[in-house]
């Protein structure tokens, strides 16, 4: 079963196992893919995030978004317009019918 997952940052374990407790703050920097920590003497060192450069990371709901946005942006739209076109086809239906009973009964919408 796919289970989408936030990617964990390589980067931080490694610095972590480089400084232990010496670590201020730590940033990510998306440009360079790495991790930047800063030490408590004032120093900076950076950490990369890949572990092996060809790695197939496994898919997050968000790089699947990034992807295939048009694709289901399309699908919704799809969808929104078959049941405006079955709703119009109900109450067109229900209009040319001329029994008030079966126009009644094709155009009111049940309550659950």
């Amino acid at each position: 079963m796919l289970t989408l997952q936030r990617r964990q940052l390589v980067g931080h374990d490694i610095l972590l196992a480089r400084h232990g407790n010496h670590i201020s703050s730590m940033r990510v920097d998306r440009a360079r893919n790495c991790v930047i920590a800063l030490l408590d003497d004032g120093s900076v060192d950076s950490a990369p995030n890949l572990i092996m450069p060809g790695l197939n990371l496994p898919d997050t709901f968000r790089s699947i978004m990034r992807e295939d946005w048009k694709f289901f942006a399309i699908v919704s739209a799809s969808v929104a317009a078959f049941a405006t076109t079955m709703i119009g086809a109900t109450y067109a239906l229900a209009g040319m019918a001329g029994n008030p009973a079966l126009a009644q009964m094709l155009s009111s919408v049940p309550a659950y």
